[in-house]
């Protein structure tokens, strides 16, 4: 993305179904106030994480000078939950439209395939599959992004 690079964590450890992610002010301006306490919360099922975000050196020219490229989010896990670039980019590694039944078996599957080798911590985040996440305001400012009405937020 951009020249980003992608990698696994070095731990080797899942970030795995509800998972707070504590709002920069941009993501903060970008969920309209939505978030609670500075955070949102959204299912993840990845072990893979962008080391750094995207710059206008990185991007090997598909960035013009001055563009600001904002990380809305940053969990303990991953530094670079989501890249807001205003009328180019917005991304998130939480899924919205995941729910407990998505998640209980998309993390049976890893489990099942080897991919996710500690159960305890499959077994700890499928207890948390229930709980209601943010899938929906982080989808309205996506829309928001996409219809132009985000241009206040840098």
């Amino acid at each position: 993305m951009l020249g980003s690079t992608v990698e696994s964590v070095p731990s080797g450890e899942w970030e795995l179904a509800h998972t707070a992610i504590n709002l920069s002010p941009v993501g903060e301006k970008l969920f309209n106030g939505d978030a609670k306490d500075g955070k949102i919360h959204l299912h993840e099922m990845h072990q893979d994480h962008v080391v750094e975000p995207p710059s206008v050196e990185s991007s090997d020219g598909l960035l013009k000078k001055g563009t600001k490229v904002h990380v809305w989010g940053s969990s303990d896990h991953t530094k670079v939950q989501g890249v807001y670039i205003r009328d180019r980019m917005f991304t998130t590694q939480g899924h919205l439209g995941f729910d407990e039944e998505q998640v209980k078996r998309q993390m049976e599957m890893r489990v099942e395939s080897g991919g996710i080798e500690d159960k305890e911590h499959a077994e700890k985040a499928a207890d948390t599959a229930d709980m209601e996440h943010d899938g929906e305001v982080v989808a309205q400012a996506m829309l928001r992004f996409f219809h132009g009405e985000d241009h206040d937020v840098d």
